[in-house]
């Protein structure tokens, strides 16, 4: 065997850790075979339903570059729809909403309304996206606050950006559904107030950041969203949005998050893409 041979043979060996510390050599397969793409799956309680969503979501995220993850659940319907549900994402600013969940929860343990500071911060936190004051609040809760909620809300696969950086902590579709769950039906972590807060704040959202999810959404609904958007040097432009819409004789909720975006406008419409799809199949 010539030495260029033994190389690139030499190459391809991988070492595999067998029982206590034993490393056998074995040859690795010369191209390892291509991840299989994720699809949407859906659910329904109404006939013909979830064929249609899994259809025209796909159909909506067809030709977009990117990464992107989705969560829809229709009450009326009992509709799931999940495309990398397991997926972390850095939140960027999605994670304000845990914030503010975690503020009244931990308020309410300690048998309490919000400050009027308190209730300032959150409104800008929510309405306006203000990274100064998520920043004030992240720091007054702590990890071990914002763990407790997580905790209490099954938001097993969140985890909390270290050193204050918020913005990066790991979220899914999974979990963003969990707690949109929590803010728009009765349960034990939130109380009503707090819920009926949270979504009054997503509601008044400023013009400017109401895109996302409520593109398309059908008259008569009510609608609360709430972005986030974020670069980085690896995986360009995160862009998130999480919606729910309530009235008119709809209950659901959806939440979209993307990643490898060239632009924060092209994040922007693969998200109002599927929003569109959905709001048209759920009216």
């Amino acid at each position: 065997m010539t030495q260029s041979h033994w190389t690139s043979r030499r190459a391809r060996v991988v070492a595999v850790g067998v029982g206590a510390g034993l490393l056998i050599p074995v040859l690795a397969a010369a191209t390892p075979a291509a991840a299989a793409t994720p699809t949407v799956s859906c659910t329904s309680a109404k006939a013909g339903l979830a064929a249609k969503l899994k259809k025209d979501i796909t159909a909506a995220l067809a030709n977009r570059k990117g990464t992107v993850a989705v969560g829809l659940y229709d009450r009326t319907t009992k509709t799931t729809c999940t495309l990398r549900a397991t997926s972390a994402y850095d939140s960027a600013s999605t994670v304000k909403v845990t914030v503010l969940a975690t503020l009244l929860w931990d308020a309410k343990k300690h048998n309490r309304t919000l400050t009027t500071r308190e209730s300032t911060l959150a409104k800008a936190m929510i309405t306006k996206s203000d990274n100064t004051a998520t920043s004030t609040l992240w720091k007054q809760l702590g990890l071990t606050k914002i763990k407790g909620f997580l905790s209490a809300a099954g938001m097993t696969q969140t985890k909390p950006g270290a050193n204050n950086y918020w913005g990066l902590t790991q979220e899914t579709v999974t979990d963003e559904q969990k707690l949109l769950k929590l803010v728009t039906a009765k349960n034990t972590v939130l109380s009503d107030n707090s819920r009926a807060y949270i979504l009054k704040l997503m509601n008044q959202v400023i013009s400017s950041q109401r895109w996302g999810t409520p593109s398309g959404a059908p008259s008569g609904v009510t609608v609360h969203v709430k972005n986030g958007w974020l670069q980085r040097s690896t995986h360009g432009w995160r862009v998130h949005s999480l919606g729910t819409f309530n009235g008119g004789g709809h209950d659901y909720m959806m939440s979209v998050l993307t990643q490898d975006n060239s632009t924060m406008s092209y994040g922007i419409t693969t998200i109002q893409g599927v929003a569109k799809a959905i709001h048209k199949d759920l009216a």
